[in-house]
């Protein structure tokens, strides 16, 4: 019996919460009841268990920053081209026909070194000149932009520019007209044929040609003096 209830303690120990009680069947009936064994109760904890503190969610913040690159593309624009100056236009050599032109005054010329001080008129037909210098019609006024073209006699009437050929470089030559006084220096003087219209060619600059018959009382050639504006 003894061993019985050894086997059964050391069972009920063992097993716990699988048997409450173990039963030997083998063994020889009795009379007297055999000593009930009871089995513990399991032992109840009375310590707490706490949970782990949980830690606080990490966040993470993951800033992202925006590069954004502007590009600008500049555009340059060449310079417009100068615009070029309209020239006037010289007219076409006058007949001489005996036509007399209307006469008006453009101007006042004056050359120092051959002591002229004249009137300026509009137009070089031989009976314009008879007053005085004349302008070729639709050459330049002096002090603008173009070649002022003054023509006049050497032998006949007041005889305005009998001394063309005693001019050199450097010397002035004055016109003046309702807006200002301009004066004129002479580059060079030079004998050209009878033909030699360029001389009436207009200029971007601002020049003046004086020009008569060559030699005096011929109409062989003509002399030429060539001016620039320089006040």
């Amino acid at each position: 019996m003894r061993r019985l209830l050894s086997f059964v303690l050391t069972g009920g120990l063992a097993l716990g919460a699988v048997a409450c009680r173990s039963r030997d069947d083998d063994a020889a009936p009795t009379t007297t009841a055999a000593p009930t064994a009871t089995a513990r109760p399991a032992p109840t904890s009375s310590s707490s268990t706490t949970a782990p503190p949980t830690a606080a969610p990490s966040t993470t913040s993951s800033t992202t920053t925006s590069t954004t690159t502007t590009t600008t593309t500049t555009t340059t624009t060449p310079p417009a081209p100068p615009v070029a100056l309209a020239l006037p236009v010289p007219a076409e050599p006058p007949a001489e026909d005996g036509t007399v032109e209307d006469t008006f005054e453009v101007a006042t010329i004056e050359i120092p070194k051959i002591g002229l001080t004249a009137t300026m008129w509009e137009g070089i037909r031989l009976s314009t000149l008879d007053h005085g210098p004349g302008h070729w019609p639709g050459t330049a006024l002096p002090g603008a932009a173009g070649n002022v073209v003054v023509a006049g006699h050497r032998t006949s009437h007041n005889a305005d520019f009998r001394h063309l050929d005693d001019l050199v470089p450097g010397d002035d030559v004055i016109m003046a007209t309702a807006t200002g006084r301009f004066v004129y220096r002479v580059v060079g003087v030079e004998i050209v044929g009878p033909d030699a219209l360029w001389i009436v060619d207009q200029t971007s600059a601002s020049t003046a040609t004086l020009f008569a018959c060559h030699p005096p009382g011929s109409v062989r050639e003509r002399i030429v003096a060539h001016l620039e504006l320089v006040a």
